[in-house]
Order: C-alpha cells, then structure tokens, then sequence
C-alpha cells in the first residue's frame, strides 16, 4: 500500500499546554535529501510537550532562564519527540534498504556533525515530531531496532527520558559496583535512571514518595528512601560509606544536602530543576574532596547509540503507564501534567 497524501495530525499554533492541541488534517510530509518518512506506530509524551521547549530552556519573559533558548519556533507545529515506527519511504541519498525497517528515532537536534555533539532543538519544538501519522527524521539519526524485543511503545519510550538518563549516567562515568543516588525517581527520567543503572552493576538508592515507591523498587531500586522523611538520614543509613555519584532532576536544596554525600572523587550530575533553579552549597566540598558538579542535557549521538544497543538486547524494560490514541492528544497531555502516572504515556496515530 503506498503513502496516502494526507494525514491525520495534532499540533499547536502557539505557546501552551493541552488547550492549544488541534486534531487537524495535513499533508503527509515528502522525505528530503538525507532523510525518510516514518509510518509512526508510537509516540511517547514528554514534560517538554507541555511547553514546546519552553519548559525545558525557559519560558518568554524570564531572561535568565532564556539563555539556552533557541526560540522562536515555528507555528503551526507538530509535536512529539519520542517515534517509533516504520520506515516507508526515503528521500534522495538514502539507502532504500531502510524502508520496510523497523526503527527509533533520535529527536536531538545538534550543534555538529561529530559523535560528542551537544543538543540545541528537538524533534517536536525546531521541526515537527511525531503527533501525527508520518514524521520525517534525518536518515543518520534513525535507527533500526528491527529485532529488538521491546514492544513499539517501549522503544518509543526510549529516546528523551532514557536518552537523557543515559547521558546523566555516562557523564558521571558510573561504573560497576559503584552506589549511585537517584532523585525524582518515578518521573520518566528517574525511573529510567534506576534501570539503566541496575543494568550497569550498581547500587541504586533511589528517593521517591508514596503510592510510587514500590513501582520504583520493582524498576530495580535497591534502596527507596523516602522524600517525605530526611533523605540525608536515609542515604547515610542505607550507604554509610557515602555514594559515588548523584543522578540529580530535582536541584534545589538537594545539591547542598547532597553533596556531603559523595565519597572522595565522587560526582553529582544534574539534568533538571524541579527543585528550584537556585542551589547553595559549601565549595569547599569539591576542592577538599575532588568531587565534581556536571551539567548534562540529553544525549550525544555516541550516547544515543549505546541506549540503541540496550534495545535491541531487551536490557532494559520502560514502564508504560497509559496509552491514548491520536485524537486524545490534549487529554494524554492533562494526564502527564497531573504527575500522578509512574511511567510513559504513548500515543497511538
């Protein structure tokens, strides 16, 4: 069956959360030079749909938090950074093997061309995403999971909450046999960080709250402390020897509580602010000790290509909270804003 002309397709024709979401019909996108037409079979929600990137570099009108912007973005938009389907058709330069594979799709939007580069924009924010049908996606940021065992809203799960975990994990260079401390464990990130660093060897103490600290143990946290009790407390009852490295998305207070924490040579890696945006902490506690504090946003593409490696092996298993399709767009979006869901929410087109 070839490529329909059009499709069906939710974007967003300004700044905004669920109200903005319009189910609409558009044309199916032609594949350019270098890239492919994805038959999209799932696209998972993320914190940064809620915002179209506003919500992960700032929103108009606090300069401060504007710094890493890259506004302004392109209206109308087609959102969702997180695809997976298949490969239907290429563009010109393209290996046609690639069509009739099965894929995930690398939202980042790059600096260079190089395997260190840094992430600037976002499938779903600077070019349209996956909220639709069809999205296109340059070829060399595609990847074929063809015989990955994970289920399509798994691998769709994948590229921005473990994209992001797996670069926390690899700029902190957590090793095997080392404990590690993760914050905002049951948020798609956190979660993602205990089972990526399960699956690395570690100790995991993980620091979630109520109805959700036994799906975080049951992702493969050793040890879930309590966020409503002192977290220093626990994290010195259950590693009194300290941690090797924080795997920090709350910020805040917890970088100044947190610090003390970490052995000679430790590192606290920090990828988010749920927090707060201000931190306080003794510096002393680094050059005294020769811990390091690491900024980390996203993924790399080397990054990337080891999060695809743990795919096709069936190594790790995202938690699929919910599933709406297409048309329930601006609903999936309330559910994600309420954060009372442990897991990803997917959409079906």
């Amino acid at each position: 069956m070839g490529v329909p002309e059009t499709m069906r397709a939710a974007r967003i024709a300004e700044h905004g959360g669920p109200e903005v979401v319009e189910l609409t019909e558009v044309a199916v996108p032609a594949p350019r030079a270098g890239e492919v037409l994805v038959q999209v079979s799932a696209v998972a929600l993320n914190n940064t749909d809620l915002w179209t990137r506003e919500g992960a570099y700032g929103r108009p009108g606090d300069p401060e938090a504007l710094s890493g912007w890259r506004g302004p973005i392109d209206f109308p938009r087609i959102q969702g950074a997180d695809v997976a389907g298949e490969v239907v058709a290429v563009g010109a330069d393209v290996d046609e093997g690639l069509v009739g594979r099965r894929v995930v799709v690398d939202p980042a939007i790059y600096d260079t061309d190089g395997p260190d580069a840094n992430p600037v924009g976002l499938m779903g924010s600077e070019r349209d995403g996956g909220y639709a049908e069809y999205a296109t996606a340059r070829a060399d940021r595609v990847h074929d999971v063809t015989g990955s065992p994970l289920t399509d809203d798994q691998l769709a799960s994948l590229p921005t909450a473990y994209g992001t975990a797996l670069g926390m994990i690899e700029r902190g260079r957590l090793r095997e046999g080392e404990t590690v401390l993760v914050s905002g464990a049951s948020g798609g990130v956190g979660l993602a960080l205990v089972q990526i660093a399960r699956a690395r060897g570690a100790e995991v103490l993980a620091i979630s709250s109520g109805a959700k600290i036994d799906a975080v143990r049951e992702a493969g946290a050793h040890h879930v402390l309590d966020r409503a009790r002192d977290v220093v407390e626990q994290v010195r009852a259950a590693a009194p020897e300290g941690v090797d490295v924080g795997l920090d998305v709350v910020a805040g207070e917890l970088v100044g509580d947190g610090l003390p924490l970490l052995r000679e040579g430790g590192r606290w890696v920090i990828a988010g602010a749920l927090g707060g945006y201000g931190v306080s902490f003794d510096v002393r506690r680094l050059y005294l000790h020769n811990a390091q504090v690491i900024g980390s946003a996203m993924h790399t593409p080397t990054h990337f290509g080891l999060l695809v490696d743990l795919a096709r092996q069936g190594a790790i298993q995202p938690v699929i909270a919910a599933t709406f399709p297409l048309e329930q767009a601006a609903r999936a979006q309330e559910e994600l804003a309420r954060r009372n869901h442990v897991g990803k929410i997917v959409l079906h087109p």
